[in-house]
């Protein structure tokens, strides 16, 4: 496979603190490729390594199968699109997207060309002469992007380029931008806290926390078969106990909560669970069914059942929530389809709610 940028066993240590410890990947040609990881995990130093803005401690970054470790930033085939987008406010819009080609010498008549070009392919063919603070945020985005791809970099890189959009105009650009990047066919890789961004644009996803990636796949992979506790409690949204376990057979699990519920589930695939070992568990608000208390048999099959009183309901459109009280601890999330019924139920009714044991993902407590 043709990678158009691969890190092989990447650190970048301060002192004895390793902010990037040990990442290798390779990111096929043409891909979005997002890094998501809460603040302070290190993507961004991660990202800052690959555009050349500081040097590692130990390992390797090469781009179209080439090392760049003594290539300087502004000789590096990448182009970085900043959070506040950098754009320059005392120049018209083609001239901010032409800066970059008028340092490298140019001649004017293709300056014109290419920027005009690039403007019709980010659906602002008319915006050449405007001010900066005369464009809207979605095309201050875009024009952020303009100004890279002019270059023809092989590899776009993006530090949280949303971040400052309010929320109905980032989740416009979050389907633009995956848009931009199909159009173009350059590698995107993508820095973001936010795992909806991640999820929707992202060919691949790599999972970071204290320095290291914890999981790389693709969006489906790491939301219904997370690796690790971190991921699984990261990526989505789930409903978390911790336990210990009661008994073990394969990887079928038996789960005693410190209520005294004995749940039914599936353990850590990278190791056996054994008895007594403490663990979490992790079961999605939409895995799990809602009924009156009592209405059926509870199937033989290890379907798992908790009892409970329904708290409140959290309205979201066309997906929804329960919140169900069920003794101590948080109370239960069940998430369902506006017209599903279950809004139906009222406050303080007795309900059973009920989650396969194959949905039940235990890991090693932390």
């Amino acid at each position: 496979m043709n990678f158009d940028l691969e890190c092989r066993d990447l650190v970048k240590a301060y002192g004895a603190f390793k902010a990037v410890d040990g990442i290798s990947v390779g990111i096929p040609q043409g891909s979005f490729f997002s890094i998501l990881g809460p603040s302070g995990c290190g993507k961004t130093t991660a990202l800052r390594l690959v555009a050349g803005f500081g040097e590692p401690t130990s390992g390797d970054i090469l781009i179209k199968g080439r090392s760049v470790l003594k290539t300087p930033p502004n000789k590096r085939p990448v182009n970085m699109v900043f959070q506040h987008l950098a754009l320059f406010p005392m120049m018209s819009v083609a001239e901010n997207i032409g800066y970059g080609l008028r340092r490298r010498g140019m001649a004017r008549e293709e300056i014109a060309k290419r920027v005009s070009d690039i403007l019709a392919r980010v659906d602002l063919p008319k915006a050449g002469d405007k001010r900066i603070d005369q464009l809207s945020g979605g095309q201050k985005q875009r024009i952020a992007i303009a100004r890279c791809m002019v270059l023809d970099p092989a590899v776009l890189l993006l530090d949280e380029p949303l971040g400052a959009l309010d929320l109905k105009l980032r989740e416009h650009m979050k389907v633009e931008l995956k848009q931009l990047q199909h159009q173009f066919g350059t590698t995107f890789i993508y820095i973001t806290h936010d795992q909806s961004e991640a999820l929707v644009m992202s060919d691949q996803v790599a999972v970071m926390n204290h320095g290291r990636f914890e999981q790389v796949g693709t969006p489906q992979e790491l939301y219904f078969n997370p690796k690790t506790a971190f991921v699984a409690g990261f990526v989505g949204d789930s409903n978390r106990w911790a336990g210990k376990v009661a008994s073990s057979g394969g990887q079928a699990l038996r789960v005693e909560r410190a209520d005294g519920t004995v749940l039914n589930g599936i353990g850590d695939q990278g190791r056996a669970l054994p008895a007594g070992e403490a663990v979490e568990i992790f079961v999605r608000p939409e895995e799990i069914s809602i009924e009156p208390a009592g209405t059926t048999p509870l199937p033989a099959d290890g379907t798992n059942q908790l009892q409970g009183q329904v708290e409140s309901f959290l309205f979201n459109g066309a997906m929804s929530r329960v919140l169900v009280s069920c003794g101590a601890g948080a109370p239960v999330s069940v998430a369902f389809a506006h017209d599903s019924g279950i809004g139906n139920f009222a406050v303080g009714q007795p309900v059973s709610l009920r989650f396969a044991p194959a949905k039940c993902r235990c890991f090693p407590k932390a």
